[in-house]
């Protein structure tokens, strides 16, 4: 005897374009299995509902693959951009152009396999959490070099600029859909898609998946492509950096009155010091730390204003989880969806 009919959780994949000419077909024919309802190995249950292809305007003929496979596969729709813009405004052009309880975003290279999607919407359930990232349980397929250079900056973000969950950031994710198309309505021109996500997303969670081979793709990221990106990273985590100034500031303030009581003491009680040299660096202690205090302040208030230019939202609306897709139970196994 079978259960009654369990919850479909129904899932967009956001795939950004720019050089897939080689591999989109391949990528297709790993998802179009997932575009009937197929079970996890947690118990729950779930479809690919849409494929959203962003068109990047890459350098090869990618154009036209994406035009036969959303002539020869109805789940699958474009995006067309108007100009190259990059990886992330790609990414986020597809994300808002999609209409699935969860999105999930991965690359056109054949890196991501479809089919941990599974192992992606089992741990949101389980942890109740709108953000879930894919963890590679292998070294990325990129070299050293770039390896290195990658959980560096990482690094850097989250314990100097107060990126909290930098070291977990991949372009595989899983995102639960309100959230991503809030969050690719209100980022600003530029914005890092997975620092705009932190802003509003309670529980960012991992799951342990396993990177594939680019095979003979020829990564679309230069050594200065990616410092861009970096520095990009940087500028939108938030105002941290600004704030260093302020307590620079104070703190070079705080020293030139400890050094103008000290040299105003040491002048006074030994007064072997040459004329004019204590009050000249007493003045200078003292405006130093002023000018410093003066900046940190106003780097205080374009922060406010970097904050309003990224599209940092104040608040965030969302419908109860309970009766999203994060509060279905888990649908019993014995349940056999339907292939008609």
């Amino acid at each position: 005897m079978t259960s009654a009919t369990p919850y479909i959780h129904r899932v967009s994949i956001v795939v950004p374009v720019y050089g897939g000419e080689h591999t989109l077909d391949a990528l297709f024919d790993e998802i179009r299995p997932l575009t009937d309802t197929f079970a996890t190995p947690g118990g729950h249950y779930a479809v690919v509902s849409e494929v959203v292809l962003a068109y990047d305007n890459g350098p090869d003929r990618s154009d036209e693959v994406i035009r036969r496979l959303t002539e020869a596969n109805s789940f699958a729709k474009a995006v067309w951009l108007s100009r190259n813009f990059g990886q992330h405004a790609a990414t986020l052009a597809g994300i808002a152009s999609s209409g699935g309880e969860w999105v999930v975003t991965l690359d056109e290279d054949g890196q991501h396999d479809p089919a941990a999607i599974a192992v992606l919407l089992d741990t949101a359930m389980r942890e109740r959490a709108s953000v879930v990232y894919a963890r590679a349980i292998n070294e990325a397929p990129h070299g050293a070099i770039r390896n290195a250079a990658s959980k560096g900056s990482k690094r850097v973000l989250q314990s100097v600029f107060g990126s909290v969950n930098a070291s977990e950031f991949s372009s595989y994710r899983l995102i639960l859909g309100e959230i991503a198309r809030s969050v690719a309505a209100y980022a600003g021109n530029g914005v890092y898609l997975d620092v705009a996500l932190s802003w509003v997303s309670q529980r960012t969670v991992t799951a342990p998946v396993e990177l594939r081979d680019e095979g003979d793709r020829k990564s679309g990221y230069s050594y200065r492509r990616l410092l861009a990106h970096f520095l990009r990273m940087i500028l939108t985590t938030g105002t941290r950096g600004l704030r260093m100034v302020t307590w620079l500031g104070l703190l070079f303030a705080l020293g030139g009155v400890v050094l103008a009581v000290y040299l105003s003491v040491a002048r006074l009680a030994w007064g072997d010091v040459p004329e004019g040299w204590t009050s000249q660096m007493v003045l200078t202690s003292l405006a130093t730390g002023a000018i410093l205090v003066a900046l940190g302040i106003i780097a205080e208030y374009v922060g406010v204003t970097v904050n309003a230019a990224l599209g940092r939202p104040p608040y965030l609306i969302v419908r109860d989880p309970d009766t999203g897709p994060l509060g279905r139970a888990s649908a019993s196994h014995d349940y056999e969806p339907s292939r008609d």
